[in-house]
């Protein structure tokens, strides 16, 4: 256990404030360890503070809860970005969490009695660390010839925040899913869109939502798990979800995609048929990578980015846990409803590490 006389030492340090942190700290304060958050944002909402303006969930909000406290019904089909970040800032205060903000980890690094937690302010020692940092300070941008020749504007979804910037401009989305069919959906209603998949999308139904997603995928894993179930229904977590912005960009017939382009020109881009065409602008919907940095002085990441782990628990270095990156952390961890189980085993198990022999 930590020594109380000693403000910098705790039993546990849970690296993120956002919704895999604040689901580990709610399990946590049932193992009766000392521990702390620290989250790099200067306020609540984790990588919820950075989404586009008209963001919305796909979920209503019954499906969008942190363990304990179901998130409040909204009035509307699906919450918006502003009413997540809301929910998360009541959370953190309902279960009086223990986070120090603005406190960006630079590195994690060992020593033989724990681990030692550096930010720019304070040097912190634990004998656990869950690392709950997500991925949203790691967005993946592809790779084309000629990218860097290219004088356009190419923007990330990560920092991507409403459509007026690009507004009579000729734009490329590039990638499915729902975030690249929800910002086409905004952007082609002031620019020249194309929208570039490397499959042809997949269109749920227009009466269902992001539950089905979830159905399915949860019917998949069970079947991962060797249990006796249905054979699991085609999709999975990327199936676009009819939100109304998307059914009327459907209507305003925008809302198909193509193959994407060879290489970038100049001023734009060249297709598999040799055509060239001008582009202002590329916004990149095209995912994120695990953001462990933080991890890279322990000697765990490996070459794919991730972290070799056993359930959630690193199996280079036993002390170290990870919550919410995805599915090789844990089924659907890196959704609201999906966190839950990944953060409630974690805490578990390092409330069974290091209780006393």
């Amino acid at each position: 256990m930590s020594n109380a006389q000693d403000p910098t030492a705790y039993d546990v340090i849970v690296i993120g404030g956002g919704q895999a942190g604040l689901a580990a700290g709610y399990f946590l304060r049932r193992t009766g360890l000392t521990f702390t958050i620290l989250d790099a944002e200067p306020g609540p909402g984790g990588a919820w503070r950075h989404g586009w303006d008209s963001l919305r969930l796909f979920s209503p909000a019954q499906w969008s809860s942190l363990p304990g406290w179901p998130m409040p019904a909204t009035g509307e089909a699906y919450p918006t970005r502003d009413q997540v970040i809301a929910y998360l800032t009541a959370y953190e205060a309902r279960y009086d969490l223990p986070i120090q903000r603005s406190a960006e980890v630079g590195r994690v690094r060992a020593e033989q009695d724990g681990l030692v937690v550096e930010t720019g302010a304070a040097t912190l020692r634990a004998q656990a660390v869950i690392s709950a940092t997500g991925t949203w300070r790691a967005p993946h941008w592809p790779s084309y010839p000629g990218q860097s020749e290219f004088e356009g504007r190419q923007v990330h979804s990560a920092d991507y925040r409403r459509p007026e910037p690009f507004s009579g401009q000729r734009v490329l989305v590039v990638g499915g899913g729902n975030s690249g069919a929800q910002i086409l959906a905004e952007v082609s209603l002031v620019a020249d869109t194309t929208w570039v998949t490397a499959q042809p999308p997949t269109f749920l139904a227009d009466d269902v939502d992001g539950r089905v997603l979830f159905e399915r995928a949860t019917a998949k894993w069970r079947a991962q798990q060797g249990e006796a179930v249905d054979a699991p229904p085609p999709g999975g977590l990327n199936d676009v979800v009819m939100v109304e912005p998307v059914k009327a960009a459907r209507e305003r017939g925008v809302l198909s995609a193509v193959r994407p382009f060879e290489r970038f020109t100049r001023t734009g881009v060249l297709w598999a048929d040799g055509r060239e065409t001008p582009v202002d602008a590329v916004i990149w919907c095209t995912g994120f990578r695990p953001a462990l940095q933080h991890l890279q002085s322990l000697g765990v990441v490996e070459d794919d980015g991730r972290v070799a782990v056993e359930g959630c628990r690193s199996t280079l270095e036993p002390r170290l846990w990870l919550v919410g990156y995805g599915e090789w952390t844990g089924f659907a961890s890196a959704t609201l409803v999906g966190v839950m189980r990944n953060a409630r085993d974690a805490a578990q198990q390092v409330g069974q590490a290091l209780a006393p022999a």
